[in-house]
């Protein structure tokens, strides 16, 4: 038999080397990653028809051999482009999952504790996860100062007074326009609350000649309390409306269910603190 055929049939086996191994590489494929079927039998499918086109065109062995092979890289390529794109290197959780607030405002009482209690400030701090585009739920820190009333204070023996809240609560946040620069969301929830009420008075002095404030009176106590509120925020960032940081304002209502204080009997087991704390932040 002569050289030219026989080098005719070697590039024949070749060529069907090539065939089997663009066969046989899907169906191994199938088997070590069962997530893949399908994309890796649409890869095997459309390698096999470039095959079966090119062997019909004519073309000779070698240039069909060289267009088999490329025909499976090709697959290879998409095959780790559906695992790029199906998320595997981040897999089922991502830092934008979690969601972060910071806020500090003042506050006004209402209710039956405008006798007992007048306007301060609060500080906010909270952390948690997105549990969707528009729902996250937060765990929050906050930290309320209000006054005394002048005429409490005396009654309490006390020439200065002041009522410090700090609360452990639940908040879950609902943004109602979630796609939209500028939102409305409502929020709300409830927890562990400390309150300590304290009445002091003016002692001389310090090392500069200042009078020194020196606690009097106090009591405290510890309840639960829940509070509920509407906020409007605005989107900073992100060209296609996807940033994920957000000013916002907010004013809650806050019932906590404290004790109410008497100046002669001390704490007696009945009475509230209700307040509408008002709170400028940024959250993410």
């Amino acid at each position: 038999m002569s050289s030219p055929h026989w080098m005719s049939l070697l590039r024949r086996v070749l060529l069907l080397c090539g065939v089997a191994i663009v066969a046989v590489g899907p169906a191994s494929a199938q088997s070590t990653s069962s997530s893949n079927t399908s994309n890796t039998l649409s890869a095997s499918e459309s390698s096999s028809t470039s095959n079966q086109l090119v062997a019909d065109s004519g073309l000779g062995d070698g240039e069909a051999l060289s267009i088999a092979v490329a025909a499976l890289g090709s697959g290879a390529g998409s095959g780790a482009a559906q695992k790029e794109g199906g998320g595997w290197r981040h897999g089922r959780f991502s830092p934008s999952h979690l969601a972060f607030e910071a806020g500090a405002g003042f506050n006004a009482p209402i209710g039956n504790d405008t006798p007992f209690i007048t306007w301060g400030g609060n500080f906010t701090v909270g952390a948690g996860m997105h549990l969707s585009n528009r729902i996250a739920t937060l765990i929050e820190y906050q930290f309320i100062d209000d006054k005394l009333p002048g005429a409490f204070v005396a009654a309490g023996g006390g020439q200065n007074g002041d009522a410090h809240i700090w609360s452990f609560t639940v908040e879950p946040v609902v943004d109602l326009f979630p796609k939209r620069a500028n939102s409305i969301y409502v929020t709300g929830g409830g927890g562990f609350y400390r309150k300590v009420t304290s009445f002091t008075v003016d002692v001389c002095c310090d090392f500069y000649g200042y009078l020194v404030p020196e606690v009097a009176n106090h009591f405290s106590s510890n309840q639960g309390g829940l509070n509920a509120g509407l906020g409007i925020s605005h989107r900073l960032g992100g060209v296609y409306g996807d940033g994920q940081t957000k000013l916002f304002a907010e004013a809650r209502y806050l019932f906590v269910d404290t004790p109410r204080f008497n100046a002669f009997t001390g704490p007696v087991p009945v009475g509230t603190t209700e307040l509408i704390p008002v709170s400028f932040g940024v959250r993410w």
